[in-house]
């Protein structure tokens, strides 16, 4: 998932191997940017046809438009509902609407949907959701490696009324905890003010260097004495859990397609 758009893209845009060394956004840059998720679905045989498209026809046309391509995922393992995870960016979402807007108008577009289309269309499928970074997010960098690492996709409902203390906790413990026990941050959202679940949704992404590893990493975390008092405390301050009990911690594991230029 590549950071900013327009001025931030130039500071985001330089790739290194497992690093990068380009300035970070602003302040100002930072809060004002927001990120779309988008999830397709393939219809039946049609994934392969799908990735063909947004590699040499869609991403190229989303930069010459003004969005961002950050990350182009599909999940690790079996793909049975033939998905497709990505993320772009813009610098507001008036900005996100009038590129799309663009896009879809564009007759380069128009020609390439046409023809990858002449045999039926490509997506069964489509869910979209607008995300703000926190204040405690790292800066996104994109950064290409070729380990073979994982990226984890985890997604939190908040208890009502503690999405605030559930922000904090992260801020103030967790992130740090994850790090201490090998796991990579990489970015942290909540849902764009004025969207819905903006009240009770975080969304992250961390980078592991395999799902087992994943594994060992968060036993390791989940016992360690620092993150059982934070955890304690923090609910004691928000009156119990501050994730739902039911779907409140929502996790999956994507690894970045050939074109994706997070990988």
């Amino acid at each position: 998932m590549r950071s900013t758009l327009f001025a931030f893209a130039a500071a985001t845009v330089a790739l290194a191997a497992g690093r990068s060394d380009t300035p970070t956004a602003s302040a100002a840059e930072k809060e004002s940017t927001i990120y779309e998720m988008r999830v397709y679905y393939a219809a039946p045989g049609k994934l392969d046809a799908l990735h063909a498209r947004f590699k040499n026809h869609t991403m190229k046309l989303f930069e010459k438009h003004g969005l961002t391509n950050v990350g182009y995922f599909v999940p690790v393992g079996e793909n049975k509902d033939n998905k497709l995870v990505y993320w772009v960016s813009a610098p507001s979402k008036e900005a996100r609407d009038k590129a799309f807007k663009d896009f879809g108008s564009d007759p380069e577009w128009k020609k390439a949907a046409a023809e990858s289309e002449k045999d039926g269309k490509l997506v069964a499928k489509i869910e979209s959701t607008f995300l703000a970074a926190t204040d405690y997010s790292p800066p996104l960098k994109l950064a290409q490696s070729n380990d073979g690492r994982v990226f984890e996709l985890r997604t939190y409902t908040a208890t009502k009324g503690n999405l605030g203390h559930l922000n904090d906790r992260f801020k103030n413990h967790t992130i740090k905890l994850f790090e201490k026990h090998g796991m990579t941050n990489f970015v942290y959202w909540n849902v764009l003010k004025g969207q819905k679940g903006d009240d009770v949704m975080l969304v992250y992404l961390l980078s592991h260097k395999s799902p087992d590893d994943a594994k060992k990493s968060f036993e390791a975390f989940r016992a360690d004495p620092d993150w059982l008092a934070a955890r304690k405390a923090s609910e004691e301050k928000g009156g119990g859990s501050l994730t739902e009990a039911k779907g409140g911690v929502v996790s999956e594991f994507l690894k970045p397609t050939d074109y994706s230029p997070l990988k």
